[in-house]
């Protein structure tokens, strides 16, 4: 092999170590970003979750007790109700009349209740007092409808609602939960944890999604280089061994960066309950943000021969050969004769591809998210209802995320590295044999078709 000149390994390696750093750097923050973006977003499911909205004890009892509130204090009596409980004092007054007769006119054997009977009967006239019972229950009504006394009976009557919404609780774990969440972020209710997430994510949505086309870049500058530099023989060991570092830091953060997003919640419910208007925001009904290495550990995890089986594969076919081949790649560039013809680096070099499955794992991820997302919007579109009282909303806001942008960018650089490669140890086959035969005196020059390509990765 002809030696490759210093001056130009340098000027390759300097332009190219800032780029790779900054590469680093880039994945290190992507990483970092999306996981406390995960985390955010799995809090604010929690906190939302129609477990403790829409089926929350404690919501209900809430606006039960809101509702009754509100009827309390808009209380008054009608016609219709006064003469109600007129009638009913009527019949209570009189009772007691009754009954106030009937032991007054019992038998009494003893002279001092002879004595006090015979009083209350010169004195007390029933006929005359049950005359009056109509202007006694007049009169206690008179009362009641007095400021004072209303204001006093809606203070009783919201004490008891009271009580009985402090008997209604969810478990003290739920309540617990949401609680420590607010705390954890420093805010004191749904409303003021809402916005705060809303904004986070959005803020951290977006930075992601610079650094990783940031991320995108440093690959498309380098195989801008290539394409310089494809017919400079002297660089090409230093730049590919570079393109490497860069093709294994893009494809580590597209295997720990979430891909796929699964959200699906009701948006909003409303409708009104004895004459108060009852809403519901963002019911999350289910949420999931995974990369390719959490899902592995989920399957391998479930402790299932099945799920260990598949999460095996994916580790294997996805991660591992991937690696393997990028790593082996680079050490066939730089071995010798000897090492090349190791058939184990000659495989993962130049025929594992069909064994890697990082281009299917593209595929199957996008075939994953439209049929996650067409399956959620089939099943959610029977949420949508409207009518004169009721209305919801349901939307699914699965998505993809900047894991799979580095995943799917990572196969590309990869196939085309791997085409590069080829180029470049096949021309260094032709400068090798060329450099034989001048040595031997024959300077008969080597052609490319003189020598037989090696075999085409399937």
């Amino acid at each position: 092999m002809i030696k490759d000149k210093p001056r130009n390994k340098f000027f390759t390696i300097v332009l190219l170590t800032p780029v790779i750093l900054f590469s680093f750097w880039c994945g290190l923050n992507i990483y970092h970003l999306t996981q406390q973006r995960s985390e955010i977003k799995k809090d604010y499911s929690i906190v939302n979750s129609i477990k403790h909205g829409l089926l929350s004890v404690d919501v209900w009892s809430a606006h039960v007790k809101e509702m009754a509130n509100k009827q309390i204090d808009a209380f008054d009596f009608n016609d219709l109700q006064e003469d109600t409980l007129k009638a009913s004092l009527n019949k209570i007054l009189n009772s007691v009349i009754t009954k106030a007769n009937t032991m007054v006119n019992k038998k009494q054997t003893r002279i001092d209740k002879r004595i006090k009977k015979f009083a209350i009967k010169q004195f007390v006239d029933f006929d005359k007092v049950r005359e009056k019972v109509p202007e006694f229950s007049q009169t206690i009504i008179n009362e009641l409808k007095k400021p004072g006394s209303k204001e006093r009976i809606k203070f009783i009557a919201k004490t008891k609602v009271d009580e009985f919404a402090d008997k209604t609780r969810d478990s003290i774990h739920t309540a617990g939960e949401v609680y420590s969440l607010f705390v954890k972020y420093r805010t004191s209710n749904l409303s003021d944890f809402n916005k705060f997430s809303a904004v986070k994510v959005e803020e951290i949505q977006q930075e992601t999604y610079h650094l990783t086309y940031l991320m995108v870049g440093c690959l498309i500058f380098c195989l801008l280089l290539w394409l310089i530099l494809i017919n400079q023989t002297a660089v090409h060991t230093p730049l590919f061994i570079m393109s490497v570092i860069l093709a294994l830091i893009t494809l580590v953060v597209g295997l720990l960066a979430p891909m796929i997003e699964i959200d699906a919640r009701i948006k909003e419910i409303n409708f009104t309950l004895v004459g108060s208007p009852i809403v519901f925001s963002d019911q999350v009904i289910f949420y999931q943000s995974k990369s390719i290495l959490d899902v592995v550990h989920i399957l391998i995890s479930t402790g299932k021969a099945d799920s260990i089986f598949v999460g095996s594969l994916i580790l294997i076919f996805s991660v591992i050969f991937p690696i393997t081949k990028l790593l082996c790649t680079e050490i066939y560039l730089l071995g010798n004769e000897k090492t090349r013809a190791n058939k184990f680096l000659d495989f993962f070099a130049f025929k594992s591809g069909k064994w890697s499955m990082a281009d299917v794992m593209v595929v199957a991820i996008f075939m994953a998210y439209i049929g996650f997302k067409g399956i959620f919007e089939s099943q959610i579109s029977h949420l949508n209802y409207q009518s004169e009282h009721v209305a919801t909303i349901a939307t699914n806001e699965t998505s993809l995320q900047p894991g799979v942008i580095l995943f799917v960018w990572y196969v590309i650089f990869g196939l085309i590295l791997g085409a590069i490669l080829k180029k470049i140890t096949f021309k260094e086959k032709i400068i090798d044999l060329n450099k034989l035969r001048f040595i031997r005196g024959r300077k008969t020059n080597i052609t490319e078709s003189q020598i037989k390509p090696p075999e085409k990765q399937a």
